[in-house]
């Protein structure tokens, strides 16, 4: 652990927030876990999880070990030595909400004291640390960010579900509005993790985040143009992506899908489009087409869909058609802007009943246009077609191709003379 002997306070409990505060209880930190969420503070108070990566048993060993604490009364910060802010930053009507930044600025300005360190990880554009946070702190605390306490910024880079790459050995770029600052936010974070990637100011770590998706954005728009054509001119498009991987230089393989979804590619990309229309007065070409594809690719699944009912002589008004997998990513129970709720909404504009299964997916979550079932042999005998949005490795979808019903396959998972590809 580093030289810091205060409390750590960590605002914002959700994916990017709670690993964070147990590997920081894990380390050896006494961790405030704010949250303005009374259910999600009552929740993890009675040693439960909601994030999938954060098994009950370790959100219990922090509570039994005195180190945690779920609040959401911010006073619980008084004398804070490094506070950390992983609150949301969603697009409402496509610009950027700032407001919850704002709001735990305000609301740790008080309790800054001379010596603490402030370090934002909610994705935004870059400047916003400097332009936005620092004199929110600084007007509240009355005190000098640089001087008198110490502010940075540090992306998040949480995958969920992923194994490999967890928090602890992934790369953390960090930064600081000045030198003492960008030391005491990396001294933190290297109590935490294998590596840090200290980078000049805010700004660069800022952009970072951005391209970081936005790279997997635009090229996500690549595949699933190509797929489309693809499919129009005969070709397979998965086997032509399978052929290109074996090239040991200069490509990188994306595949396509039914659309994106979660809290980062159908928003972070954007963040930068807004930033350089804003402030430049330009449009960010790749990221407008990137958008536009994207979000249109469950428009496609559905006209496949149709397509696959009528050369079947049915009609897809009045069919049944079960989606199976509603989160927007394999082995995770996230519905956020999921592919799934979109598609389930146009099928159902058209006439068609919708059921879906995904057991990873909690009710809370679930669309309320499409009636909850298991995938089994029962529910496989009532549908007219199926459509596979999330392949997770606890569906069995070996046997579909014998089932006799159509399946449209949007992920490549189940091979077969009957099945369609996206």
């Amino acid at each position: 652990m580093s030289h810091i002997t205060g409390p750590v306070v960590v605002v914002g409990q959700g994916y990017v927030g709670l690993p964070l505060a147990m590997r920081a209880v894990d380390v050896g930190y006494t961790v405030i876990g704010l949250d303005l969420d009374i259910d999600r503070t009552a929740t993890l108070a009675r040693g439960e999880s909601f994030v999938e990566d954060i098994p009950a048993g370790i959100v219990r060993a922090a509570l039994d070990s005195g180190k945690y604490v779920a609040t959401s009364d911010y006073a619980a910060a008084q004398d804070f030595a490094v506070a950390v802010i992983t609150v949301p930053t969603p697009l409402r009507e496509t610009l950027p909400d700032l407001s919850f930044i704002e709001s735990a600025g305000l609301s740790l300005a008080g309790y800054i004291t001379p010596g603490a360190t402030v370090v934002l990880e909610s994705t935004t554009y870059p400047g916003t640390t400097e332009e936005l946070l620092v004199p929110i702190l600084e007007s509240g605390s009355g005190l000098t960010a640089g001087t008198d306490f110490f502010v940075g910024y540090s992306p998040e880079r949480i995958d969920p579900g992923n194994e490999t790459w967890t928090f602890v050995n992934t790369p953390k770029v960090i930064s600081g509005i000045n030198d003492r600052s960008r030391e005491r936010v990396d001294a933190f974070y290297s109590s935490l993790v294998d590596r840090t990637v200290p980078v000049s100011t805010p700004r660069e770590a800022e952009l970072t985040k951005l391209l970081e998706n936005t790279f997997r954005h635009v090229n996500i728009a690549l595949v699933n143009e190509l797929a489309v054509f693809a499919h129009q001119l005969g070709v397979n498009v998965w086997e032509a992506i399978d052929a290109a991987e074996t090239k040991p230089f200069g490509f990188m393989k994306f595949t396509p899908g039914p659309g994106v979804g979660g809290h980062c590619l159908p928003v972070d990309p954007s963040y930068l489009s807004w930033q350089v229309r804003r402030s430049l007065g330009q449009s960010f070409r790749f990221v407008e087409l990137a958008n536009d594809v994207n979000e249109h690719m469950p428009d496609y699944v559905v006209q496949r869909a149709f397509e696959i009912l009528n050369d079947a002589g049915k009609s897809l008004k009045g069919s049944r058609i079960l989606i199976v997998g509603v989160a927007y990513k394999k082995n995770s129970g996230d519905s956020r802007e999921a592919p799934s709720l979109r598609i389930i909404e146009l099928l159902q504009g058209y006439g068609a009943e919708i059921v879906a299964a995904d057991p990873l997916v909690a009710e809370e979550r679930w669309p309320h246009a499409a009636g909850r079932v298991e995938l089994n042999d029962c529910a496989l005998a009532d549908a007219d077609l199926l459509v596979i949005v999330t392949n997770h490795d606890v569906f069995d979808l070996a046997n579909l191709e014998q089932s006799g019903i159509p399946v449209l396959d949007t992920r490549n998972c189940v091979v077969g003379e009957g099945i369609h590809r996206l």
